[in-house]
């Protein structure tokens, strides 16, 4: 699971960072004052729901948690890294590919953001989609894979880990609880210890 994990985190890595560089190198999306005022940014209006829009994030995610100077920049970076860190530790254990595939794309993406975070100071953020209307925030590669990873490492701790060996997952003891197999009382301690 840990080269299947890494191979993954790589492609995103890579992925992130393609996109990244088509945007700011080719478009341009990127010119003089839009980095430090975001004045003058890039915009192709592509669909009504889809737009390439350049935005600069000082913020964790999603513009998240900003950080306007140079020290909370760096808390991000050191961040970003101990949470990859914690990640590819965990990932060396993985039992399941949904785990490790869950585990590359948070490591991928988070990397990804971090070079850009040290590059610039900020995120690089581009796809727009608040054409929907109910998702305001423009975002890229890095951030998708650390998204999609979190909700099926999640996804994963419910469905398919193992709070207690032998009893099934946190999925199979809720609805055991809710079907009311759990109700039972225990038999009583011969031994009258508790």
């Amino acid at each position: 699971m840990l080269r299947y994990g890494l191979i993954l985190a790589a492609a995103v890595f890579i992925a992130d960072q393609i996109a990244k560089f088509y945007v700011l190198n080719t478009l341009g999306f990127s010119p003089p004052g839009c980095l430090s005022g975001n004045y003058g940014c890039g915009f192709v209006e592509i669909s009504g729901i889809f737009d390439l829009r350049m935005v600069w994030n000082r913020g964790f995610s999603f513009g998240l948690g900003r950080a306007e100077n140079d020290l909370g920049r760096w808390a991000l970076v050191v961040m970003q890294l101990g949470i990859s860190g914690v990640f590819f530790w965990w990932l060396r254990t993985a039992p399941r590919r949904l785990t490790a595939t869950a585990l590359g794309l948070v490591i991928g993406g988070a990397l990804g953001n971090v070079i850009d975070r040290i590059r610039f100071g900020a995120v690089a953020d581009f796809f727009d989609f608040s054409g929907i209307g109910f998702f305001p925030w423009v975002f890229n590669v890095a951030d998708a894979g650390i998204t999609v990873g979190a909700i099926l490492l999640a996804v994963d701790m419910i469905f398919l880990s193992e709070t207690e060996p032998g009893k099934g997952s946190s999925w199979s003891q809720f609805k055991a609880r809710l079907s009311g197999a759990g109700s039972k009382s225990d038999p009583p301690d011969p031994g009258g210890g508790g």
